[in-house]
Formats: structure tokens, C-alpha cells, sequence
């Protein structure tokens, strides 16, 4: 073997032009590649981060029933307070949760006592709902970036159709469950960056001021939203907690809770898919290069070499070590391609970090994207390139061990 490596890489050698033009091909491929994954991926990380750890925390627990009602915000359909009891219970148990937020979601009216507009909300705790989607605080453009009882988080569109600033008294008036009307006043303590997707115009009040604009005489939920100290274990834990709810059931004997991650919740799920699926594409892409190239190549190595062929083949070379020479240099080029890609294809991703890329999502400008790829992933484009090229290289390097030496040493 060693001595038929040592023969592949001297006859690649000695057509040093077209071995350098394919396996440079092969290198552009593998950058390209790299660089598309590196930077979709972390387009993608970055703007999943910014959903889950902003809004939606990485997943929610509803009442059965109540995700398919969400746009008119139910409170029919709110956890009872036994119910969320059983469901807190469970969640302080599980090593993977980090933090877990309950929030009574409702429509109401928003009055500056001069203009009068509809307006989403959110009853929450404060403590417990920065923890879980910690990125809300950043959100606080203006004001301070707290919420007391008494004060009103409100959207920056809001705020800035109806000229309400920060210290401003509002009300806000809703219709609870059995179709009451009820007002409250608060205090405006900040204002919110809108951002992409249901839930960017909502506002923010205390829990207990929910309470008391729906007059509730008891604790009732909207929805639970957890955060995971790994979000690595997102659909591990999502299984495993449907398991652990699948038991408790209604006096119908249907389920109480509704397990969903934040991609049944966040329509960016889509784009999400659509950059994996372009992708996997660009992929495809990189192994059609790779396969024509070295393919290409080995099919002029064989033609051009016929007659040497046949001379190894009449000094007693067997097959089976010509198919392995023609290979090994499929391999080689395949290789080298691979490294050189690789290793130029690092310099530019941190080369792009240092320089820094900025780009606008929705209403969010100046986002930093810092371009990263996993080892995982740069090894397995690596071995799928060097794969190819050993594939790409059979058909040839058999026609060449099935040559007739007699026939071949007569090729002009």
C-alpha cells in the first residue's frame, strides 16, 4: 500500500496543472459550503435565540385546546389553579428546567382618556419572567426596566401612535369570562421594541393586576413558559413532558395540558426549515462538484495512460492493485481539496468576525451575526467530500484494471 501511494502521488505530480485545477475546484466548493452553512446557521441560531429568550421562551404549556383559540385569547380556556399546581410541582423537579413563567394572556382596550385603541396583554410575574425569556429586559427601549404592580410594559407602535411616553397614566378596560367589564389605571414604566411574529405588540402588567382587571377570585393561567438550561435538550424534555402530563386527564377522560416547543409557536419555524433545506441543497451542490471533477479527471488519467497501463499490467500487476493506485489518487485529490478548503475557509469565517456583519430583522436593526461552525459539521463536509472522490474515482480506475495488456501496449 504504501508503496502505490507513493506511485498515485508521483503520477498526480506529473500533470501538476490539472491536479492543482481540480483540486482547487474542490477547495472553492468546500469554502463556499462552509461559509453558507456558518453563516445561514448562525442567522438562524441567533434569530431563534432572539424569539425564545425575548417572547416565547423555548417552550409552552397550555390547557388542551387553547393553542388552537390562541389569536382570540380565551379565558375559557386558562389552567385552574389545581391545574397549574400539579403542573408547578413537576416542572420544580425537573433538572432541565432553568426558569418557568406563568402568564395570563387577555384583549382589552388601551384609553389615554383621549384616544382609545385594542391592545394584547400579559399578567406575569416579574422575577420569574425575566428569567425565562431574559432577552425582554433588552427589549425595555425606555424607562426603567422593571414592572411593578401598577405599571403597564406597552409596544413602541403603541406608544408612538397614541404619543404616550414613559410616567403617562393609562387604563385599561377588558371583559372577563363572564362578560363584565372592568377598568384599571396604570402607570406607564416602559416601552418595548417591537419584534417579528405574534406576541411583538403585546404588553406587559403584573400578574396580580391581571387578576384584578378580569376579577378572578382565583389564580388562573394562560400558559406556562419554561426555559431549559440546555436548549440542546429541547425535544428531549418536550417528550418527556408530555409523558409525565399524558396521565392527568379531565372528568371526559381527555388531556388537561398541551405541551408545544416554541416551533409550533413562532412562524420564523418556516424560515428555519427553509434555511436547513437550502442547506442541504448546497450540499448536493458540493458533492455534484466533486463528483464531475474527480471524475473528469481520472477518466483523462486512465485515457492518457493507457499504455502504461497495459506495461504494469504485463509485468504481472494485478487488477485489483491498478484499481487501488487510480483510487488512492481520487483519494489524494480529494483530500487535499478538502484540507485546503478547511483551512481557508477558517480564515474567512474569522476574518468575516473580526470585520463583523450587521444586518436588520423586521423592525431590529444593527444585529451583529457572528459566524461560527460546529467541528462536527466541517468534519463530516471533509468526509463526504474525500467519500465522493474515492466513489468518483471507481468507474475509471475499474476500466483500467479490466484492460487487455496485449491490447492495451498496441493504444497510440
Amino acid at each position: 500500500m504504501r508503496n502505490l501511494s507513493k506511485i498515485a502521488i508521483r503520477n498526480l505530480l506529473r500533470y501538476k496543472r490539472r491536479t492543482l485545477l481540480t483540486a482547487s475546484l474542490v477547495t472553492i466548493g468546500v469554502i463556499f459550503v462552509l461559509l453558507f452553512i456558518s453563516i445561514s446557521g448562525s442567522f438562524k441560531n441567533m434569530m431563534v435565540g432572539q424569539m425564545t429568550d425575548s417572547m416565547l421562551g423555548h417552550l409552552e404549556v397550555h390547557r388542551k385546546g387553547y393553542l388552537a383559540s390562541i389569536d382570540n385569547l380565551p379565558l375559557n380556556l386558562n389552567l385552574k389553579l389545581q391545574a397549574y399546581q400539579k403542573l408547578e410541582g413537576i416542572l420544580k423537579k425537573e433538572p432541565e428546567v432553568e426558569a418557568f413563567s406563568p402568564r395570563i394572556k387577555f384583549g382589552g382596550m388601551f384609553s389615554t382618556f383621549v384616544e382609545t385603541t385594542n391592545v394584547r396583554l400579559n399578567g406575569v410575574y416579574t422575577d420569574a419572567e425575566f428569567k425565562t425569556v431574559p432577552l425582554l429586559t433588552s427589549r425595555i427601549i425606555k424607562g426603567a426596566k422593571t414592572l411593578n404592580k401598577g405599571e403597564i410594559l406597552i409596544p413602541d407602535l403603541l406608544a408612538a401612535g397614541m404619543k404616550v411616553n414613559v410616567g403617562d397614566t393609562v387604563v385599561v378596560i377588558a371583559t372577563n369570562k363572564d362578560g363584565s367589564i372592568n377598568g384599571k389605571q396604570f402607570k406607564v414604566a416602559g416601552v418595548l421594541e417591537s419584534i417579528t411574529g405574534p406576541g411583538g405588540r403585546d404588553g406587559y402588567i403584573h400578574f396580580e393586576d391581571a387578576m384584578a382587571v378580569l376579577r378572578m377570585e382565583e389564580m388562573e393561567v394562560s400558559e406556562v413558559a419554561i426555559r431549559l438550561k440546555d436548549f440542546g435538550q429541547l425535544h428531549a424534555f418536550s417528550d418527556k413532558l408530555e409523558r409525565l402530563l399524558s396521565g392527568e386527564v379531565n372528568k371526559q377522560g381527555k388531556p388537561i395540558y398541551e405541551v408545544s416547543t416554541w416551533e409550533k409557536l413562532s412562524p420564523f419555524y418556516n424560515v428555519a426549515r427553509m434555511i436547513d433545506a437550502m442547506a442541504f441543497f448546497i450540499k448536493l451542490m458540493l458533492i455534484a462538484v466533486v463528483l464531475v471533477s474527480i471524475m473528469n479527471v481520472m477518466i483523462m488519467a486512465v485515457y492518457e495512460r493507457i499504455r502504461e497501463i497495459g506495461t504494469i499490467a504485463a509485468i504481472g500487476t494485478r487488477p485489483g492493485k491498478i484499481l487501488s493506485m487510480f483510487v488512492l489518487e481520487g483519494l489524494f485529490l480529494g483530500t487535499m481539496g478538502a484540507l485546503a478548503g478547511d483551512l481557508i475557509g477558517g480564515v474567512i469565517i474569522l476574518i468575516l468576525n473580526r470585520v463583523g456583519i450587521t444586518f436588520d430583522f423586521g423592525r431590529q436593526t444593527g444585529l451583529v451575526l457572528s459566524a461560527t461552525i460546529a467541528p462536527f459539521d466541517v468534519l463530516m463536509i471533509s468526509i463526504i467530500v474525500i467519500f465522493i472522490s474515492v466513489v468518483a474515482s471507481l468507474q475509471p480506475a475499474f476500466k483500467a484494471s479490466r484492460m487487455e495488456p496485449i491490447k492495451a501496449l498496441r493504444h497510440v
